[in-house]
């Protein structure tokens, strides 16, 4: 097998970065690392200038910086008095917006707001600008004599008006970005737009009709337990490769694995050997929860997760669920031609060393309408919409797609049938409509 002009070796996965992503104290930590080496640095060149005044006899441009400090000094108190209160007010009220945003959609959405790079990043400016405020007091000097001083604080205090300033365009940014939080169609764009990079980035080895071969042994997950987020390709092509065997990837991308777990299986001639435990070092990369990295199915769970929470009794709120629906509609518009299932990896040579599942057409189709199906009975605007989505997929898939859709949309009349007795209550919940109920 050749590699073909569509293959695309999928890059792995970065688990530093995954978790730098994941936390939120890289950021302000970093943030005021810097702004205490630029305070540094200010001090020594506040000190040096200073200096170089004195030694010119310029008494009188001292005695003006000294005036200029002593004027700004109450503005610096008043900051530093205020920025932490000012944090804490923020942010708890932030957090508890993004609760009422998890409890009306899905806990999954918070992730969202923790890889927020706004939220991340005002933060550490806030952090950074009292750490700088508060280091800026202490460089102020009792001695008034522009022949004694040694250092006037004028840059650190221009710095910190400019650091509020920036505070000031960044709360006003992050207030928006909160806001938008709390809106269903933001949120659901959001997973949308996230899922149609995940498929454009998705691998496109084909198998080719390839014959794995006998199986000749297992390897047995060992580490913590866990999601799998991430097989680094590379490694396993090669670890297959110098021992002459095929690998094939039992577990897929979000599959929850346990020590002991079968991970592979090796297939090829009696020549062939398991690859050693060495060789498969950093081969996964498990953690607590699914990542979009190679997860073909994520965003449609997540989609699925806020329309099923939106038709529970307790919140009966049917367009927001129809607002999904149109999203899954777009993702499975998009894999209606892509090749799906088996995914193989070919070495340099154009020979297949590891075979991936990935998620098939029925899988996808089932994932994005079933659960939503069973509990959108009763709820004509929702019944519409998924009658529409099935028709406008059955339009555009090719004939051997088509079944699931069918299948779906024949579950789907006869739960209608079986819940509403009149005719034309029926009729009415199963007439194709966009909009549900426009």
């Amino acid at each position: 097998m050749s590699k073909g002009k569509g293959y695309r070796r999928p890059r792995a996965l970065s688990p530093l970065r995954e978790h730098l992503r994941d936390t939120f104290w890289f950021a302000p930590t970093a943030a005021i690392v810097l702004i205490f080496m630029l305070w540094v640095g200010a001090s020594e060149a506040e000190s040096a200038i200073v200096r170089l005044l004195q030694d010119h006899q310029e008494f009188d441009s001292v005695d003006d910086l000294i005036r200029f400090v002593n004027d700004i000094k109450p503005v610096i108190n008043t900051i530093s008095s205020a920025m932490m209160t000012f944090i804490g007010v923020v942010f708890s009220i932030s957090l508890v917006a993004v609760q009422m945003a998890s409890g009306q959609f899905t806990p999954r959405v918070v992730r969202i707001f923790v890889r927020s790079r706004i939220t991340k990043l005002t933060f550490a400016v806030f952090l950074a600008t009292f750490t700088l405020s508060l280091l800026v007091l202490t460089s102020f000097e009792s001695e008034t004599d522009p022949r004694l001083v040694t250092t006037v604080p004028f840059l650190q205090s221009v710095l910190t008006l400019l650091l509020v300033a920036l505070s000031l365009f960044l709360f006003i940014a992050y207030v928006n970005s909160t806001l938008r939080l709390m809106r269903v169609g933001h949120v659901v764009d959001r997973i949308t737009g996230e899922a149609l990079r995940v498929v454009d980035k998705m691998p496109r080895g084909e198998l080719g009709g390839l014959d794995l071969g006998p199986e000749s042994g297992r390897v047995g997950y060992s580490g913590e337990a866990g999601v799998l987020r991430d097989v680094n390709i590379a490694r396993l092509v090669r670890a297959a490769q110098r021992q002459g065997v095929v690998l094939r990837l039992i577990p897929r991308i979000g599959d929850f694995v346990v020590p002991g777990t079968p991970l592979l299986s090796v297939h090829g001639s009696d020549q062939g050997k398991v690859p050693s435990r060495g060789a498969l070092r950093y081969t996964v990369s498990v953690g607590v929860e699914r990542t979009f990295h190679q997860d073909l199915g994520f965003g449609l769970r997540q989609l699925s997760d806020i329309a099923l929470r939106a038709l529970s009794p307790a919140v009966n709120d049917p367009t927001t669920a129809v607002q999904c629906l149109d999203r899954i509609v777009q993702l499975l518009t998009a894999l209606a031609h892509r090749p799906l299932g088996a995914v193989g990896h070919p070495d340099g040579k154009g020979e297949v060393r590891l075979v991936q599942d990935v998620p098939d057409w029925a899988d996808l189709v089932d994932l994005g309408f079933a659960e939503i199906r069973l509990c959108a009975v009763g709820n004509p605007q929702v019944t519409r919409r998924i009658t529409a989505g099935l028709d406008d997929l059955l339009g555009l898939v090719p004939e051997p797609r088509r079944e699931p859709l069918l299948r779906h949309r024949e579950l789907l009349v006869e739960a209608v049938a079986l819940a509403v007795p009149e005719a034309a209550e029926r009729a009415f919940a199963l007439e194709p409509d966009r909009q549900g109920i426009g």
